[in-house]
Parts: C-alpha cells; sequence; structure tokens
C-alpha cells in the first residue's frame, strides 16, 4: 500500500501484505528514468495483471483508505479524494518509487471488465537507500478481503519482484511487516525471504532476499508465464 507520506521522506512503518509489505545527482536522474518506465507497462499473470496506477484508480483506491484496518496496517492517514489524486501525480513523478495496481486477471481479461472493477490491491516497490540503488523495499496489499490467502498476494509479489530485477537493476529486496501480520511474514519466507531485523518501536520485522544467480533463476522460472503488454495500446478501442 502507498505510504502516505511527505515526498522524499523514507521512514520505516509497516507493510500490508496478503494477509498480510536516493541517490546523488547522477543516481537521482538515472532512477527517474528507470521507475517511470512503467507508466505504460502491463504485467499479466495468470490470477493476477499489473497496470500502473493512474487517475482512473484513484476513487477506487480512494474508497479503499477509508477502511480503518488497511489505515493501521498501512500506517497510513485518511486522506481528501483531492489529496488522493495529488498523491497518484506525485507517485508517477517520483525517482524512489515504482507502484502497480493488482487486478484480477479472470475478471480483467477474459470477462473485459474494466479496471476499477477488478482492482484487489497495489503492489510497490522503494528505493529506500542513497548509496545503493540496488536495494528495493517491497511492499504488497490484497485490499478486497475476498481475494486474501488465495494466491493473488504471491504471484504480484513475484511479478514485481521479477520485474525489480529484469528492469530496474535490484538485487537485494526487503520488506518490513507488522509483527502482528504473520501470514503476510509466513508469505516472504516462503518466498525464501529471511527474517533479518524486529524494529520493537514501530513493532515491525524487516525480512530480506539477495538474489544471487540462483535465486535470479528460481525467480525467473516462477514468472516464466508472465506476458508484457502495452497498457496504451489495450485502452485504445477495438
Amino acid at each position: 500500500a502507498h505510504r502516505w507520506l511527505p515526498k522524499g521522506f523514507m521512514g520505516a512503518v509497516p507493510a500490508l501484505g496478503l494477509a498480510g509489505d536516493t541517490s546523488g545527482v547522477l543516481g537521482l536522474s538515472r532512477s527517474a528514468e528507470v521507475m517511470k518506465i512503467n507508466e505504460n507497462t502491463v504485467l499479466q499473470g495468470q490470477r493476477v495483471t499489473l497496470v500502473p496506477y493512474t487517475a482512473a484508480h484513484v476513487p477506487r483506491y480512494h474508497q479503499w483508505m477509508q477502511s480503518e484496518e488497511l489505515q493501521r496496517l498501512t500506517a497510513s492517514e485518511p486522506l481528501s479524494l483531492q489529496q488522493e489524486f495529488e498523491m497518484q501525480r506525485s507517485w508517477r513523478e517520483d525517482a524512489d518509487k515504482c507502484t502497480f495496481i493488482v487486478l484480477d486477471t479472470e475478471r480483467w481479461a477474459v470477462q473485459a471488465c474494466t479496471d476499477n472493477d477488478c482492482m484487489v490491491g497495489d503492489v510497490n516497490l522503494f528505493l529506500t537507500d542513497a548509496e545503493d540503488p540496488t536495494l528495493g523495499e517491497i511492499e504488497i496489499m490484497i485490499a478486497e478481503p475476498g481475494y486474501r490467502g488465495r494466491g493473488f498476494g504471491k504471484e504480484a509479489t513475484l511479478m514485481m519482484m521479477s520485474y525489480g530485477v529484469t528492469k530496474l537493476g535490484v538485487t537485494k529486496f526487503e520488506a518490513k511487516i507488522g509483527q502482528e501480520n504473520e501470514a503476510s511474514i509466513c508469505m516472504f519466507k516462503k518466498l525464501r525471504f529471511k527474517e533479518v531485523a524486529v524494529n520493537s518501536v514501530f513493532q515491525e520485522v524487516t525480512l530480506r532476499l539477495d538474489v544471487g544467480d540462483q535465486e535470479r533463476r528460481w525467480l525467473l522460472e516462477q514468472t516464466s508465464h508472465v506476458k508484457e503488454k502495452s497498457y496504451v495500446a489495450l485502452q485504445l478501442p477495438a
């Protein structure tokens, strides 16, 4: 889920997963180009399809974030709809963030429903270390309760990790998850993450995965079914 923090502030807050989450001048220029690379990218998997976060998705997203449960699990403050639109624009421009909206593939690709009718959550990647652009913090939110515990969060996370490795140059992933969020912690451990720290102040666990050759092969195998498409082309009338 999006962390509603001032632009450029990368504080540590809990992440929500399934049942359950700058560089120097030259580096910033590079990451700005990289992080906007997904503005026309669709990644279609078996259960989930990832699409860029656009203004059209904001009303549904705003609806989700009125939930006190989601506010608590994402350490978010409730925003007005106008503030939500402003935040979406900021997310499209920020150099240290990459986000996709998670759609139900069956409803979106087979039943040809609109994005808003298929939205189930979002998945994000943050560049959190000014001195190490290969480190990404990953978050996953399945906002629709009926989609939790069904593998949607797992596939979306794997797809974002694969995208981070192949397109963004990320070789190390971290996930910061609230200690009470046992299902999300369990999911990340199944994805080969290891617990590396516990923050008693924020009541969160940090898990990490370093992507070496073996992990990269495994990750690409797990996402070999994913198809990359053009979002603009898919929005054009037949």
